[in-house]
């Protein structure tokens, strides 16, 4: 194992644990295969019949495991936009920008290369369907990140699953049906328009994320089913609970559509030549089934961390295989590229090293040293852990030995101080590797790229003063609302990418009694001036479908007015939306601005 100094991280002294593992040449795949990840939101370690959990079946998923290789101990972040950033780069998350879940905060730098980068250069036809959540304008949206084709939504969580609001490739569109079969329903569809080139398929499911809503057949096995609690509960009298049915109703209906997509794969002729990875974004939502390990979304104990990850690829992975060496996210990148004859070190940034390593070796049932004395990291506001192969620290002292522990009950730093010292100094050292740049400082919003025809600024991301108020605490799916005077402003800080002509659409709601207030949209010195014409009746939805009362808010079936035109100049400046006169109670209620480029306008001929 070499490591060349144009790719040595700045902590040096353990340099050696993101050396990659690489095929031979002679052990490269003949053909390119076929890849397709499907990662779940909120599923936990435990939301699988194959973990031991007796409280629901996934029989399709499980499969992966028999028919391919199961990762027993591999680790995601707290939280998901953080495991998205790492899996699609194969760096963590703090060397990138992301810091948060939402209004920017999610975006990882806009220079990093992502899987889908490498994939599409190598010649794959590449898609992502369903939550991004890792930036919604370019050059951040997925369009602008590899992906030829995308079909789902770029915020955090989504406030109706049932013929949602959706985008494809920027422009919004209306879903068909229960979201998670929608998606599916693309990725399948677009297996099969696949003639020319092997494809690359990211199908990011957005369950059991909340709102807690699933079809009534899947309810339905639940809804009165006696449930098992965790052998180690932290909180017995929380699993039991609708919260707790609806999740594994919504895992069943994943398993499900695992099911469905693994039978299109071997009707097509591509179950054999395609690596299918199946892994979640971070712990389960809630209290339930988790093997007893300790944690939930957001901790960085083992609950928290902790995700199933399942590969099959039968032209290369003996079925049955058992990886005993730890992953995590940003191994993906770097194992599905071998798994694939990429060279991702070659395309790799001399000043942006992968972090992760290739489990290809490990997976294919060859020997390797490569992980002997891996450590493997983590943060989420401002709580720290690390763990190599025996013993996991945090940053409040505590230490576990995994291998006796793996519930994480009893604490070893008074009788190891020695391993405690030895790694709480490889935690500060990786600390230190990136906290002089993270957070970022202040980023705006991108507009004008030159390469998107369609970009949103929705309220989420805005500011706002007077009367205004957000919908709901939780700002990923909001809109804004008491919006009744004129001195009331709506702003975005954006940075103009292009010089262009944009068309600007507001998505909003207005009853007819309420009809004909003027407004004023502004960037620098250009503005334009509009009046809302026509009512936008439209009653709150989502809420019918839950299976428990939402945290998050109800949404509405928005609707497009234009406002006309506006020249933008490149430049960092601030985007006003303010009214100017309101005959009624109120403007309206406003869901987000849609830009849309114009063709620039042609030379005219001289006369």
């Amino acid at each position: 194992m070499t490591t060349t100094s144009a790719h040595l991280p700045v902590w040096l002294t353990f340099c050696a644990l993101v050396a990659p593992f690489t095929f031979s040449a002679a052990e490269l795949p003949a053909a390119s295969p076929n890849v397709v990840v499907v990662l779940a939101d909120d599923q936990g370690w435990g939301d699988l019949s194959l973990h031991g959990n007796p409280n629901l079946s996934t029989p399709s998923i499980d499969s992966l495991a028999r028919d391919g290789a199961h990762v027993q101990n591999f680790y995601v972040c707290a939280v998901c936009s953080p495991t998205r950033a790492e899996f699609l780069t194969g760096r963590y998350h703090n060397r990138m920008g992301v810091y948060s879940t939402s209004t920017g905060g999610e975006r990882f730098s806009a220079d990093e290369q992502t899987i889908a980068d490498l994939f599409r250069a190598a010649g794959y036809a590449t898609a992502a369907y369903g939550k991004w959540h890792s930036g919604m304008q370019f050059p951040y949206h997925p369009n602008s990140r590899g992906f030829d084709d995308f079909y789902g939504f770029c915020s955090g969580h989504w406030g109706n699953y049932f013929d949602p609001m959706l985008e494809h490739n920027g422009k919004i569109v209306r879903g068909k049906g229960f979201i998670i079969d929608d998606l599916t329903d693309h990725a399948i569809q677009f297996i099969s328009d696949q003639r020319e080139k092997p494809f690359f398929v990211y199908l990011a499911l957005n369950t059991p994320h909340s709102p807690m809503q699933v079809p009534q057949p899947y309810w339905d096995r639940f809804a009165d089913k006696s449930l098992t609690p965790d052998p180690v509960p932290e909180n017995a009298a929380k699993q039991d609970t609708p919260h707790t049915r609806a999740a594994l109703a919504m895992c069943e209906n994943i398993d499900d559509n695992v099911g469905r997509l693994l039978e299109h794969l071997k009707q097509t002729g591509h179950d054999r030549d395609t690596v299918v990875v199946y892994f979640s974004d971070n712990g389960p939502n809630g209290h339930r089934f988790n093997g007893g390990l300790r944690g939930r979304k957001g901790s960085t104990y083992e609950g928290g961390l902790r995700s199933p990850c399942l590969i099959r690829y039968p032209d290369k992975i003996p079925a049955g295989t058992t990886v005993e060496q730890f992953g995590a996210a940003i191994d993906l990148m770097p194992t599905l590229a071998d798994l694939a004859g990429i060279d991702w070190q070659a395309a790799a940034s001399p000043d942006r090293p992968v972090d992760g390593i290739s489990l290809a070796a490990a997976l294919c049932g060859q020997e390797t040293d490569n992980a002997a004395d891996r450590i493997l990291f983590s943060e989420w506001r401002n709580r720290l852990t690390a763990r190599n192969g025996q013993y996991r620290i945090h940053s409040n002292g505590q230490l576990f030995d995994l291998l006796k522990d793996p519930r994480e009950q009893h604490d070893l730093a008074d009788q190891k101080p020695e391993v405690v010292e030895r790694m709480m100094t490889q935690l500060t050292a990786w600390q230190d590797s990136w906290k002089s740049d993270y957070p970022p400082g202040k980023r705006p919003f991108t507009i004008g790229h030159p390469d998107a025809q369609w970009t949103q600024l929705p309220a989420r991301d805005a500011t706002f003063t007077g009367t205004l108020q957000r919908s709901n605490r939780f700002p990923n799916c909001t809109y804004l609302l008491d919006w009744t005077d004129t001195e009331s402003e709506i702003t975005w800080d954006v940075e103009v990418l292009d010089h262009c002509r944009c068309e600007v659409q507001m998505y909003y709601a207005c009853p007819a009694e309420d009809v004909g207030a003027s407004i004023e949209l502004s960037l620098g010195s250009e503005s334009l001036t509009a009046r809302i014409d026509r009512a936008a009746e439209s009653p709150l939805i989502g809420a019918e479908h839950d299976r428990v009362p939402r945290q998050e808010g109800d949404v509405r079936r928005w609707e497009p007015l234009s406002l006309g035109t506006i020249e933008l100049r490149p430049g960092q400046r601030t985007l006003r939306l303010k009214a100017t006169k309101i005959p009624g109670s109120q403007v309206a209620e406003m869901r987000l601005l849609m830009l849309r480029r114009l063709p620039a306008n042609p030379v005219q001929p001289k006369s």
